[in-house]
């Protein structure tokens, strides 16, 4: 007796539907990949790509891999806008006291300006399993630091230096910011001149500059503006972009009267 089997019956049948969720899925791991590597400083849109899949992917891929060359003149308010409102999230966390309603709703205060409450919330979420989370230390020292809280600022920095991100992040800046209002320029410096390199790190070279001439140390300052302002022409559309608000900036310094 011979004995046979289709091969239709164990072969997955993948239809539309199922294809939509696997694209949909592989999208969102390119960009999320891509974020990770690229450390994009906005933790919105880990949100935007989790619950807009699709939207919050495109959004993605033309603003921060193709530099948003395709997206030009086009009006992305009403994604951003999609963001829960605050009284949603305070219902959600009323409703589910998690860690992640918690942090969502400690970043809307704070983008909101509301960073007394942001604090509040994100210092009760460290505990137990979450009292070394690297991103609400993060948002922390964000936190602190535009409310003069200068050596919580230090503390907190203190606690994430070994990250890896740390070197190249913003929180290294906010860090010797706060070391120059807490009287200690030199380690401040120490700290900033770190930061030094080539078509990089354009927000803590100006705020070097600015630490310079705060120190009478003008023409330092002014040799360094000038270095940063040469560099425009090499960059890519996209780091131009991201670099622009601080060519501008420094254009507005070096036009200042000595």
């Amino acid at each position: 007796m011979r004995i046979g089997f289709n091969i239709n019956l164990i072969r997955p049948k993948i239809g539309p539907i199922n294809n939509f969720y696997y694209i949909t899925v592989a999208l969102q791991a390119i960009c999320i990949i891509h974020l990770i590597r690229n450390r994009t400083q906005s933790m919105w849109w880990i949100w935007i790509i989790i619950f807009l899949p699709i939207v919050g992917c495109i959004a993605y891929i033309f603003l921060e891999i193709l530099g948003g060359k395709s997206m030009q003149g086009i009006n992305l308010d009403g994604i951003f806008n999609r963001r829960p409102s605050i009284k949603n999230l305070e219902e959600n966390l009323k409703f589910s006291d998690t860690f992640n309603n918690r942090v969502m709703l400690a970043d809307a205060y704070l983008a909101e300006g509301q960073k007394e409450k942001a604090i509040e919330i994100y210092e009760s979420s460290l505990n137990g399993a979450f009292e070394e989370n690297e991103y609400v230390r993060t948002q922390l020292i964000k936190a602190y630091s535009e409310t003069d809280q200068f050596e919580k600022v230090i503390l907190t920095a203190r606690k994430i230096c070994n990250s890896p991100q740390y070197p190249r992040s913003r929180t290294h800046m906010l860090y010797a910011l706060a070391l120059e209002h807490t009287g200690n320029p030199t380690d401040a410096e120490k700290e900033f001149q770190k930061m030094q390199g080539r078509f990089s790190f354009y927000e803590q070279r100006y705020q070097y500059g600015l630490f310079l001439i705060r120190h009478n140390r003008r023409p330092e300052a002014e040799r360094l503006f000038d270095s940063i302002l040469e560099e425009s022409a090499h960059l890519s559309s996209r780091e131009r972009r991201n670099a622009n608000p601080y060519f501008r900036l420094i254009k507005e310094e070096l036009k200042q009267p000595h």
